[in-house]
């Protein structure tokens, strides 16, 4: 055989072990959602002896009245489309903005965000709290008319501050292959700014919106340390990693509950990829070209 072809070959063996791999933990996570939390401890690679437990155990998790996870399951499609919905909208049009400027103020702007992207969470994560809890007890809040502290609206305000400075550069990459022309052309037809945004540069910009939904959709969707700090465990409103945490007991674990509503919430984000790669891989490549 060819050297060419061998190394084909031993190529597409390594990418398919790659593959199982990478798959085997979601696999082992589907065969333990259709066993008990004894069967999972006594043998947790072994094939479940009824696949209709998976049904059950399903079921039991979505009614079950302590954790609450239906409405976990509500509250983390409320906070992760709110955010993702004004993480957007901002961030396109401050995309937008700092390229079409080209100015000091707005190179500064931009490099402020860049630099926000190095900064780990966990050096400002107990300062924040600490300024939302100011903000709760502070005189101004009727002005807001929300606390900061166990709510949606702070949960959301805390995702669009994280989501920003990613969301900008990738905007920002894209724009720039936006011919300034077609701007030009609709100033000319007497577009006022926010005409030209929605609807010329809006729906240019769906590609790398798509894949900027998705990156962000997937850290704000499976997060667990923000809304711990934020909302807390046992308040009214849930996330679903909080929710899932509630099934890890001081002294027993439910496994087969913990593995079941972890595969729900896996569920959601997997199908929206699924049907969105295309894009993603789109706005990818061409905001890349020159960001």
């Amino acid at each position: 055989m060819k050297k060419k072809t061998v190394l084909k070959i031993l190529a597409e063996v390594g990418a398919i072990l790659l593959c199982l791999i990478w798959i085997s933990p979601l696999a082992l996570v589907v065969i333990n959602c259709a066993k008990n939390t004894a069967s999972i401890v006594l043998d947790p690679i072994a094939l479940p002896a009824d696949w209709g437990q998976i049904v059950t155990n399903f079921i039991k998790v979505w009614t079950d009245r302590t954790v609450q996870y239906s409405k976990a399951f509500k509250s983390s499609v409320i906070i992760t489309f709110g955010s993702l919905l004004f993480i957007d909208i901002f961030a396109s049009m401050a995309a937008w903005a700092i390229v079409r400027s080209k100015s000091r103020i707005s190179n500064l702007v931009y490099t402020i965000f860049i630099a926000s992207m190095v900064i780990p969470f966990q050096v400002i994560m107990y300062p924040l709290v600490s300024w939302f809890r100011t903000l709760s007890t502070s005189i101004t809040l009727p002005l807001f008319g929300f606390s900061m502290l166990r709510s949606y609206p702070g949960m959301i305000f805390a995702y669009i501050g994280f989501g920003m400075s990613m969301s900008v550069f990738l905007f920002s990459g894209f724009v720039k292959s936006i011919p300034y022309e077609v701007e030009e052309a609709a100033t000319v037809d007497g577009c006022s700014k926010l005409q030209i945004y929605t609807k010329i540069i809006l729906p240019m910009l769906r590609p790398i919106m798509v894949t900027v939904t998705i990156l962000n959709g997937i850290w704000i969707w499976n997060d667990y340390m923000l809304p711990f700090l934020v909302l807390g465990k046992g308040n009214k409103i849930q996330t679903l990693p909080l929710a899932v945490s509630n099934f890890v007991g001081a002294y027993t674990k439910q496994w087969d509950m913990i593995l079941c509503s972890a595969f729900l919430a896996i569920v959601p984000v997997l199908i929206f990829f699924l049907l969105a790669q295309k894009q993603i891989m789109k706005g990818m490549v061409e905001g890349a070209v020159k960001s």
